[in-house]
Order: C-alpha cells, then sequence, then structure tokens
C-alpha cells in the first residue's frame, strides 16, 4: 500500500487516509483551518505552540475514522479536538517545567492584531474564555457549545453569564 503526500500552506503535509482522500483533507483544511487555529491560539498564546497544535488537530483527523453527518458536525470534531489536543498539552510534565534561563518567545513575539475586547476575552479564565468565543465569535448556541465542551447547557449558560461579568468588570476597569 502506498501514501499520497500533499504540502499545503507553510510547508506542512497531509497525508492521504483510508477514509479521506487528499482532495477532501484539503478542502477540511481550508474550511476550518482558521477557526481551528483561533481555538488553539486562544489557549496556547503563542504563534509555535499554536501551529504545533493545529498540526495535531489535522493529524488526529486524518487518523480518526468519524463519519461527518455535516459541514458543522465536522467543525464541531475540529473544535473539541483542538481543544482536548491544547488542554492536554499543559497537563503533560515537561510542559510545566521551565529551565532558570528559559526565555518565552511571548516576550520578544509581537502581538497578533486583535481588538480590545476579544482581546479582554482571551485574558477569561479558560472555561469561560471557550464558550464566550464559541458563543459570540463562532455563533454556536449554548446547547451546540454544550456538546463540543461535553457540559450541561446550564453550565455553559453559567459560564456565559460569568464570563461577561468577568468582561464588564474588566472593561469598566480599562474606561477609569
Amino acid at each position: 500500500m502506498f501514501s499520497i503526500v500533499l504540502i499545503v500552506k507553510g510547508g506542512s503535509q497531509l497525508q492521504s487516509s483510508l477514509l479521506r482522500t487528499n482532495e477532501e483533507l484539503l478542502q477540511i483544511y481550508e474550511r476550518h483551518v482558521n477557526t481551528v487555529y483561533r481555538i488553539c491560539f486562544m489557549f496556547m498564546k503563542n504563534r509555535p505552540d499554536t501551529e504545533d497544535m493545529v498540526q495535531n488537530t489535522f493529524i488526529r483527523l486524518m487518523k480518526d475514522k468519524t463519519v461527518f453527518q455535516s459541514e458543522e458536525h465536522e467543525k464541531a470534531w475540529l473544535i473539541r479536538t483542538a481543544t482536548n489536543l491544547c488542554k492536554d498539552h499543559f497537563k503533560h510534565w515537561w510542559s510545566k517545567t521551565v529551565g532558570f534561563n528559559h526565555v518565552t518567545e511571548e516576550a520578544v513575539e509581537q502581538p497578533i492584531n486583535i481588538d480590545g475586547v476579544l482581546k479582554k476575552v482571551m485574558e477569561l479564565p479558560a472555561k469561560y474564555k471557550a464558550a464566550m468565543y464559541l458563543y459570540y465569535y463562532e455563533g454556536y448556541s449554548t446547547v451546540e457549545i454544550a456538546k463540543i465542551l461535553e457540559k450541561d447547557p446550564s453550565t455553559v449558560r453559567g459560564y456565559l453569564h460569568t464570563g461577561r461579568k468577568l468582561l464588564k468588570m474588566e472593561m469598566e476597569g480599562d474606561f477609569e
């Protein structure tokens, strides 16, 4: 058996899987790469780690045998996978250890140009940040977010309520 390798933006390679052709993988990638990138950036907060998580998300897609019922199902699967991969990244012992002379790239990297409100949303605790982003920036309903985050819809509504309160307090603090 042989594999076809497809080079995509940035020099990354997509290798055809048993269920999806290179063309299908490329279409999925082009449809959802920006969303997956934004989700990963919310957690990772720097370009190199974000790009690694985006790549890992699409590698997971290539290995997965899920048959998607729609583009929304596909998008929800990618968001859930990206979220889990980012959370798992911070659970590993090696991500918690920092050398004495270690300097993060955040210190020298230019910030990505995002609006002020989104920047404040990104600074919220993870559970509020994910719910707020999916609701306001991706347009998901609370029921859809609950499925993606594997939480009860009332919990998601609570996250949104608390997230809005925290955001309001933060925004009012900026005007004083």
